[in-house]
């Protein structure tokens, strides 16, 4: 058995080496790669391996982690705040997805309305791991394609959770599946309210323990100082979890989910981000693997017709459907394009779910085989899909493929200076001609090339790499300027480095008063906005070329500049961004307070 495994992890692991690096060389990127890896060690090619089941089952774990590196990811706030754009556009798309194919299933090929509807909620949903890896791949995560398709995929993710519930509530009568009864039996046999209240418990004692429990636990780990306890920790945690969740017959991927979103907010979220990333990079790609080892070209042969016919209405169907949501909601026309070629695949889950419905006898195994190798093609279509979107319309889209990991930094200073533009060079120049070393960080290979030929040295890198922070020895740095032109970006830094340098000084730019109030709820006492001292200065000369006096205009100005700042730290404390009609109230309240105090400033110093 020791031999088995050993030469069956041999030809997983050579399968990748070879085919990932030659797939990324043609431009076919590694989700292809791997599931054509798959496909050439699987057993209608090569034959090296064979039955796919128990490796599809640990290989699921690299969903399983995926997701709990996404909901670690999202705050609850952010989740609240991004509620309609995950209702609206993820809650359209499963709806108007699953209603079409009902209608096709149950009256274009009769088949039962239960078998109807497991199959439509299945087919409506899409590959995770396929879109968030491309997008990250592309840079394009944080484009409106990007994000779009993030919140369809969460409202997806979100959704598995009453599908599976639904599922029980379908059994035929009389269906029954042998062949999976075996499977079925390792979990709790559970029916009706009872099912519910024990997966509502499970999954409110899972919320409790990551918000009670965990962040004690960890703080014990960090003071052992044994990093590799961060990492036993945090499998630990996701096996757990999805043992449990299994037991109970639900997504381990949704408990796994639950449990990230309630630690977005713990202190050690960036130490189990880089901890798990690793694992889940290497469980995603044997994931793939497998998924491709797995199809079955017999039934392709024996139904061409039909499986081929499936596949292309998925994808047409999906593809109809996202375009009118994205039309709907207003997306600019090349976005919209992105945002359909991107989700029109059937997912991952879809393996979960139609394994779940033959447990349950909602649906027999020979009608979910044909299905499943549907979601396998339109998984393996995806990638040529993108490749064409590539190829024919996003030539004027500037998308960055460069893979150049990050630089080594072999120096140590005691200012770190992240974003090397307009901001941090004139930083920069000021605190070199005055003898202060500093450590800059940028994420741009031309800009760093660029300012090579001023004298300036500048490390390739993404600053919220922890690793990379490490390196440029922010422990030690007495202080941090982050010139960076994303909000999001800069929080995630300021949050790891007030973990590992709490006595650090953190200056930060931001490019108006909203990003000033987030900052500030991070602990940031005096965000840089970019144009507030150059406007003011404008405002001092436009008042003199009015007539004011130099002094009295300098006077207004540095009591607005004043008062200014005191009244963003002010409406920091009431900014809430859903809640607009009491914040703009405020906000003409201390324009009125404003204009008061400047009169009388004026009135006081003209007295005088």
């Amino acid at each position: 058995m020791g031999h088995e495994f050993l030469s069956m992890a041999v030809i997983y692991l050579l399968a990748a080496v070879i085919c990932v690096p030659i797939a990324k060389r043609l431009g076919l990127g590694s989700i292809l790669g791997y599931l054509i890896a798959g496909i050439l060690i699987g057993p209608f090619v090569l034959k090296l391996v064979g039955d796919q089941t128990s490796v599809m089952h640990f290989a699921e774990f690299g969903v399983v982690m995926m997701l709990f590196l996404v909901g670690m990811e999202l705050k609850p706030a952010l989740l609240w705040k991004l509620r309609l754009s995950i209702l609206g556009l993820g809650g359209l798309q499963v709806g108007l997805s699953s209603a079409i194919f009902y209608g096709i299933f149950h009256y274009g090929f009769n088949y039962s309305w239960q078998a109807a509807t497991a199959i439509s909620l299945t087919l409506s949903l899409s590959s995770t791991a396929i879109v968030l890896q491309y997008l990250n791949e592309k840079k394009l995560l944080s484009s409106i394609a990007g994000q779009s398709s993030f919140s369809v995929l969460l409202f997806q993710d979100i959704a598995v959770i009453p599908i599976l519930a639904i599922f029980p509530l379908l059994a035929i009568a009389g269906l029954h599946n042998e062949s999976v009864d075996d499977h079925a039996s390792t979990g709790l046999h559970l029916t009706g309210w009872l099912k519910a209240i024990v997966s509502i418990s499970v999954i409110a004692a899972i919320v409790f323990v990551s918000r009670f429990i965990l962040n004690p636990l960890f703080r014990m780990i960090a003071k052992s100082e044994l990093r590799e306890m961060f990492t036993v920790c945090a499998l630990m945690i996701v096996v757990a979890i999805a043992f449990v969740m299994d037991l109970i017959g639900l997504s381990a991927a949704l408990g796994t989910f639950i449990a990230g979103v309630v630690l977005a907010d713990s202190e050690y979220r960036h130490q189990l981000e880089v901890d798990i990333e690793p694992f889940k990079g290497l469980l995603l790609g044997l994931f793939f693997i497998s998924v491709g080892a797995s199809m079955n070209f017999d039934v392709l042969i024996n139904q061409p017709i039909f499986v081929l016919g499936i596949t292309l209405l998925v994808l047409i169907v999906k593809m109809v459907v996202l375009f009118s949501i994205g039309k709907l909601f207003k997306l600019p026309q090349s976005q919209n394009r992105l945002f359909y070629f991107c989700l029109a695949q059937a997912g991952e889950f879809a393996f979960v779910l139609f394994s779940f419905a033959n447990q349950n006898n909602v649906l027999s195994v020979e009608q979910t085989n044909p299905f499943v190798l549907v979601v396998a093609l339109t998984m393996l279509i995806t990638p040529f899909m993108l490749m064409a979107y590539e190829r024919f319309f996003a030539a004027n889209n500037n998308i960055q493929t460069n893979d150049r990991v990050h630089d080594r930094v072999d120096e140590s200073n005691p200012v770190v200076v992240i974003g090397f533009g307009r901001v941090g060079q004139i930083i920069v120049r000021l605190l070199h001609a005055n003898g202060y070393g500093t450590t800059i960080l940028e994420r741009d290979p031309d800009h760093i090339e660029m300012v090579k030929k001023y004298g300036y040295k500048a490390y390739y890198g993404d600053a919220t790499h922890t690793d990379l922070l490490h390196s440029a020895g922010i422990e030690q740095a007495k202080l941090l300027v982050i010139a960076l032109n994303s909000l999001d970006k800069s929080l995630k830094i300021i949050e790891y480095v007030r973990k590992h340098n709490p006595d650090i000084k953190i200056l930060v730019r931001c490019r108006g008063r909203f990003e000033a109030y987030e900052l500030i709820k991070a602990g940031i006492d005096n965000p840089y906005r970019e144009t507030f001292s150059s406007s003011i200065e404008m405002a001092n000369e436009a008042l003199t070329s009015l007539g004011m006096s130099e002094r009295s205009a300098k006077k207004i100005c540095t009591k607005f500049k004043e008062i200014d700042i005191e009244f963003v730290h002010q409406m920091a404390e009431e900014y809430d961004q859903e809640n607009n009609d009491v914040f703009i109230e405020k906000a003409r309240t201390n324009r009125e307070q404003l204009d008061i105090i400047l009169k009388k400033t004026l009135d006081d110093h003209e007295e005088n």
